[in-house]
């Protein structure tokens, strides 16, 4: 059985709603992060980093949100939260589910601590494109794929959901705002929330 670490208001959320998406069962392990559980031996044996969210599957150990999503997507593929290998949208696929990590956080981050760096020297390049992007993408839907709703919209939707709703950390737009909506309708999210709390 998978065992997924977590703790509530971070970065773990995007885990926890991927989680209730597949719809198996899986181990929950709570870690207080205001009490460094984090920084204990055996935590940092699951992930170096002392971060949250981490996995293990058996043997398999790993942290950061996005490749859990990307993980346990694959492991799971009666889930259909990831196009197959073959499938052409799964360049798109990738493309939403890295760009929540290297593109919206570091924006994210920039706007709310109002560093300036030159877009050429920026992973993320600029923060208003990442934003305008988005916009454009999400204005098609419902889903980043198109009708099929993917790990790649846990990846982006959770990112988004802690940006503009939770943390008000990035100006929210009409497009954020319906697909936040229908982010938040999916039972699986209304599941995730209630255990992040």
């Amino acid at each position: 059985m998978m065992k997924l670490f977590y703790a509530p208001r971070t970065r773990s959320f995007a885990a926890l709603w991927l989680m209730e998406e597949v719809g198996q069962p899986y181990e929950r392990v709570k870690i207080d992060i205001t009490r460094g559980e984090q920084k204990t031996a055996d935590y940092l044996a699951v992930n170096p980093m002392g971060k949250v969210p981490a996995l293990q599957d058996g043997e398999a150990k790993l942290g950061e949100a996005a490749a859990i999503c990307a993980y346990v997507a694959d492991r799971c593929p009666q889930a259909r939260l990831a196009p197959a290998l073959d499938d052409p949208r799964r360049a798109r696929y990738l493309n939403w589910l890295f760009f929540a990590p290297s593109c919206i956080e570091p924006a994210m981050v920039q706007l709310a601590t109002k560093i300036q760096m030159p877009p050429v020297s920026a992973g993320w390049g600029e923060a208003t494109q990442v934003f305008d992007v988005l916009d454009k993408a999400l204005a098609e839907g419902p889903w980043l794929l198109g009708e099929q709703f993917s790990a790649a919209d846990i990846a982006v939707g959770a990112s988004l959901n802690f940006a503009v709703r939770l943390f008000k950390m990035a100006p929210t737009r009409p497009a954020f705002e319906r697909y936040l909506d229908r982010c938040a309708a999916r039972p699986a999210f209304q599941r995730a929330q209630a255990l992040a709390a």
